[in-house]
């Protein structure tokens, strides 16, 4: 068997697991890993990442967004159809950028400046990608629960986008 044909079952044999948050997150961070250990395409890895994100919790939305000419544009992502374009400082997604930190959003209604992609969209938890001090992209996950997010997801979101190779 080559690596990339073991490579391919191993995604398409991804363990999903039921559990409390931590379990699975534990169970599906070293699994990610494994998926972007070998294979050096970044738009593979953020693929691979996002579809099991969404596989693994059923979230509403998860993608990236990055950074190209002073906007945040669309990465891969799995969900419905997503805004292509955000500046600096505008919504979630633009204010984790321009602060450089996790941002996590209970009711992203009360969010100011909040942009509505999809109207289903109650919480969303935006994890910055840094690399050599500077944030060049992000991880945008949104529930359709309301205050879903916690700093679980925060620590372990982080360790999955630092694992990423840019």
């Amino acid at each position: 068997m080559t690596k990339a044909t073991y490579l391919c079952l191993m995604a398409e044999d991804l363990n999903i697991i039921q559990g409390t948050k931590e379990e699975i997150y534990q169970s599906l961070t070293p699994q990610i890993k494994a998926l972007l250990e070998d294979e050096p395409d970044l738009i593979a890895n953020l693929a691979n990442i996002s579809a099991a994100l969404k596989d693994q919790f059923k979230w509403l939305w998860v993608g990236f967004y990055l950074v190209k000419n002073d906007e945040l544009v669309l990465g891969p992502f799995q969900g419905p159809v997503a805004c292509t374009r955000i500046k600096k400082g505008t919504g979630v997604c633009g204010a984790a950028w321009q602060n450089a930190e996790i941002l996590i959003v209970a009711d992203v209604e009360k969010f100011p400046g909040h942009i509505a992609c999809n109207s289903l969209s109650k919480s969303e938890i935006v994890v910055p990608i840094i690399r050599k001090g500077e944030v060049i992209g992000v991880l945008d996950v949104d529930s359709a629960e309301l205050n879903f997010f916690e700093e679980i997801d925060k620590k372990y979101l982080e360790e999955i986008v630092s694992n990423i190779i840019f």
